[in-house]
């Protein structure tokens, strides 16, 4: 037993309960702050890029990048808030006008039922209208429920919250940019030389594959935006740039993606009485999901590496253990296991 009770095992173990322990009470609290460093290394090669091309001190590339990327982000998302803005406002001038309509469809609706009933067994008629009702009344629950007060609130207490993780974001990004030469110095100063010739050999590698996955959402997302916008031109040609690029945002959410704004899009219409409309914003909706969930994994796998079926399965199970996060984290996770024993810092030479 004393054998085990060495000073290497006592280290090992202990480095294994601190690094659980950062994974359970401090990773979660610290999203904005690892955000922060993984942008910062993807921009990286751009500033890299600005320092050797003009011949500018890493401070003034830094601050040049960084005012770039943080005007561009700010137009992108000016033009596209102000615009939804102008449409919810738009929207509530007109909402007495689509309740009046809907209660109008109701009501047809209603009289319909029971003329195509009319013929059935009494009891027939009774449960088919209860079943109507029961759904119409869950619809209008849920309604309500979404639009309800302690929802309204609670949203607005997360908006202080995300408000301090984008300005934490926002400094420690520009912190990260300016420093990442003296963090990757101090991390190779405590490496052997060994060591440090298989760490810059899996940065090199992680560095093409976190760029490879970057390449690949952004393809994704480009053909998710040109689908969107050529079937809201044909469907609803009025909203079709602005709700376009509000889909193209949204659809970086996994699983539900597009669905969030198209399923209830489709729903409202054919509640209205616009059958057609609404059956093609639910048939759109059905393409892009297909799309998504086709084409990006083996987008993703041609470009970061992997073969489709790990990089869906990584991206599954991450998405299922860690949530949002999970689903970019998984394949990344794949990858570094992959490259730490391509590099021989992991070593799985054993048969069974």
């Amino acid at each position: 037993m004393s054998k085990w009770l060495t000073k290497r095992n006592f280290i090992i173990t202990l480095s294994v309960v601190v690094t659980i322990l950062i994974i359970i009470f401090i990773l979660p609290v610290s999203i904005p702050i690892i955000f922060a460093l993984l942008t910062s290394l993807l921009i990286d090669p751009l500033v890299r890029l600005t320092e050797k091309k003009f011949k500018w001190s890493r401070k003034l590339s830094v601050i040049s990048v960084y005012i770039f990327i943080l005007a561009l982000i700010t137009s992108v998302l000016y033009y596209t808030v102000t615009r939804l803005i102008g449409k919810i406002i738009e929207f509530t001038k007109e909402a007495p006008e689509y309740f009046n309509s809907l209660s109008g469809v109701w009501i047809d609706a209603q009289s319909k039922l029971f003329q195509y009933t009319s013929s059935m067994p009494h009891d027939v008629v009774k449960t088919v209208q209860k079943e109507f009702g029961t759904i119409f009344e869950s619809m209008r629950v849920s309604i309500l429920n979404l639009m309800s007060y302690d929802k309204i609130m609670g949203l607005m207490t997360d908006i202080p919250n995300f408000l301090v993780s984008l300005i934490v974001y926002m400094i420690a990004l520009f912190l990260f940019m300016l420093e990442l030469p003296e963090l990757r110095k101090t991390m190779f100063r405590h490496m052997t030389t060994s060591t440090a010739e298989k760490v810059r050999y899996m940065i090199t590698k992680l560095n093409s594959v976190f760029f490879g996955f970057m390449k690949a959402q952004l393809l994704v997302s480009l053909i998710i935006l040109a689908v969107t916008f050529v079937g809201l031109l044909l469907i609803v040609p009025e909203y079709a740039i602005v709700m376009s690029l509000v889909i193209w945002i949204i659809d970086i959410i996994p699983i539900l993606g597009s669905i969030i704004i198209l399923a209830p899009w489709s729903l409202y219409e054919w509640i209205s009485g616009d059958v057609a409309t609404g059956t093609k914003l639910a048939i759109l909706a059905v393409i892009l999901l297909i799309i998504r969930r086709t084409v990006e994994p083996k987008v993703m796998g041609s470009h970061i590496g992997l073969s489709p079926l790990p990089t869906l399965i990584a991206m599954f199970v991450g998405l299922k253990l860690i949530g949002f996060l999970g689903f970019f984290i998984g394949p990344l996770v794949v990858i570094l296991f992959t490259t730490a024993r391509e590099a021989g810092i992991i070593r799985m030479n054993f048969r069974i």
